[in-house]
């Protein structure tokens, strides 16, 4: 017998990081017992959602402009006689200029934080009355977890875990410590429990998420964590992002040697390769910190992954700074790297500095930085070219018969292989190595 068709339709458009994909998919979860379901027509819609990303300057202009296009598709369903469309603001923009959005765009229904969306059906309910108290934006963590559904609807076979919010370091760049609150991690227990009911309805792999995930402090650190969610049965493989220099400790370390479910990739932000500029940014350590500690990692696990994070133009940079960057880059070796122009954000330490580099310049040097990064990228899969890899298929591909996992080192695999294989980790002779991905064929005739 077929579930009936859910009586209201939510749109969610998720901006930024995988904590923003781990928050909207709680809030699908808060708002399924309302009877909301998914869609991806927000003109089908009669919620429509923006979880927003406040790192960088365009990507809150995007949030706006959006609204705009939101609010001309809401007066014409409504000039066409269709039913009401909620419009709601949700995440770090939201935390950060809530009054802002609310006066700029004022067909928008509610605001509501990363830490206050389990308030979502009390604001919806308040907003469909008279409009009513439509911003939401207190730090509580905690109330917000404790308030959460305790059954999730996981899409796949990989699902984020958010374990630890916040953000205690201060980056002079960062709006996150404002936006996420104060570093705070959740209990063991909670997190066990929810890994748990993951695997019990398919899911392989966690990544566990957190905007300093490495400061997890629930007993024994993140080390302790992985190695307790490690024993769960089905539970295959484990992630964890974004990391700090600061919080890599021994255990952790250790973890990655000897812990076979923690997979073979870490993403360890460093930013800069100019000391002068890390001092500015506050970020508590120095370049050859940094490369001694990747060169301890890899002792402990030498086939290791590294990614990493590179902001160019930081007020003050110059042509020196920018190439002990470049050189950093080529002394570390990455697998992969996000890689950004330095973004002005009201409010942050940075943003008042002198200094401040030119667009032309952050532009020239971005394509600089891309070219160095890109070429390691390639390098990386090229190596992986004529090895065995587990993979972990997830989806179909665009052609038929084709099939998409992952590989231990997060590297996309595309592979001809029969649906029954989805979920399955399988053992994939790679053949060729594209810049994104890589290609292959079975080992093996699956049985």
């Amino acid at each position: 017998m077929s579930e009936p068709a859910p009586a209201k339709r939510l749109y969610i458009k998720t901006y930024g990081c995988q904590m923003n994909v781990y928050d909207s998919e709680r809030m699908a979860d808060v708002l399924a017992p309302l009877g909301y379901g998914m869609t991806d027509d927000p003109t089908d819609a009669d919620l429509v959602v923006l979880n927003t990303c406040h790192i960088r300057e365009k990507a809150t202009e995007k949030v706006y402009s959006e609204l705009g296009k939101i609010r001309e598709m809401r007066d014409e369903r409504i000039a066409g006689g269709g039913a009401r469309m909620t419009i709601a603001v949700a995440g770090c923009v939201a935390q950060a200029e809530g009054e802002e959005i609310m006066r700029r765009q004022p067909a928008v229904d509610l605001v509501v934080g990363p830490q206050a969306y389990h308030q979502l059906p009390e604001l919806i309910a308040r907003a469909h009355r008279a409009r009513g108290e439509r911003l939401a934006a207190d730090f509580a963590p905690d109330e917000k977890f404790d308030a959460l559904p305790a059954t999730r609807r996981p899409t796949g076979v990989s699902a984020f875990l958010t374990v630890q919010e916040g953000c205690d370091k201060f980056c002079t760049f960062c709006v996150v410590p404002y936006t996420r609150g104060g570093e705070w991690s959740r209990p063991a227990d909670a997190i066990e429990a929810e890994a748990r009911a993951l695997a019990a309805k398919g899911v392989r792999e966690v990544t566990l998420l957190g905007q300093n995930v490495n400061a997890y402090d629930g007993e024994g650190g993140l080390a302790a964590l992985v190695r307790r969610l490690a024993r769960i049965e089905g539970l295959d493989r484990i992630r964890y992002t974004t990391s700090h220099p600061r919080d890599m400790d021994d255990a952790l370390i250790a973890a990655h040697a000897d812990v076979p479910e923690l997979m073979p990739y870490l993403h360890l932000p460093v930013q800069a390769g100019s000391d002068k500029v890390l001092k500015a940014m506050n970020r508590a350590h120095t370049a050859e910190s940094y490369v001694r500690l990747i060169e301890r990692i890899r002792r402990h696990r030498p086939d290791i992954a590294i990614s990493g994070d590179f902001i160019v133009g930081f007020p003050g940079e110059r042509d020196a700074d920018f190439e002990a960057t470049l050189q950093l880059v080529r002394e570390v070796g990455y697998a992969s790297c996000f890689s950004f122009k330095y973004s002005r954000r009201p409010g942050t330490p940075a943003a008042a500095m002198p200094g401040q580099v030119a667009d032309a310049v952050k532009d020239e040097r971005l394509a600089r930085l891309n070219t160095l990064l890109d070429e390691q990228r390639m390098a990386f899969n090229a190596a992986t070219a004529g090895r065995t890899v587990n993979v972990l298929f997830e989806k179909a591909g665009r052609h038929p018969g084709q099939l998409i996992g992952k590989s231990p080192y997060l590297q996309a695999v595309h592979v001809t292989a029969p649906d029954r294989m989805l979920g399955r980790i399988v053992p994939v002779k790679v053949e060729a190595a594209n810049p994104n991905s890589l290609a292959g064929v079975l080992e093996m005739e699956p049985a």
